[in-house]
């Protein structure tokens, strides 16, 4: 099943908060996101029934091994994204924001060359 833009979003979310965190539950992606708790609750429920996320019995919230690989996926363009941009000129703020929003709508094709471009232009940079 496809993935919406939204599903997309908690994944990464919930992907960056395991980095940081030993358990992720449904109050800490709210929070990181700025939403209410009938929202994450819907969209945790509808990830795990899509297979996803999985939540123990405490709430924990772990990412399955499809969600791990959306997640990664959507973080990468983002990082990507973001420091192509700001290598252009444009502020932190402006570039993440930007970032969040093209990482959902990018083809694979595209990326691939932007990440493609980005590694040559650190390479020719690091020679210099």
């Amino acid at each position: 099943m496809a993935i919406h833009e939204s599903g997309q979003m908690y994944l990464e979310t919930i992907y960056i908060l395991s980095k940081t965190k030993s358990l992720v539950r449904a109050i800490d992606v709210g929070e990181h996101l700025e939403y209410s708790k009938p929202s994450v609750s819907r969209a945790l429920s509808i990830l795990k029934k899509d297979g996803y996320v999985l939540v123990d019995s405490d709430g924990a919230i772990k990412l399955t091994k499809t969600g791990l690989e959306i997640a990664q996926t959507m973080y990468t363009r983002h990082t990507v994204l973001s420091e192509m941009l700001m290598r252009l000129g444009v502020d932190e703020k402006t570039a993440t924001e930007d970032a969040c929003r093209i990482e959902h709508v990018i083809s694979a094709a595209s990326f691939s060359a932007i990440q493609q471009h980005v590694k040559q232009s650190l390479e020719k940079k690091a020679k210099e």
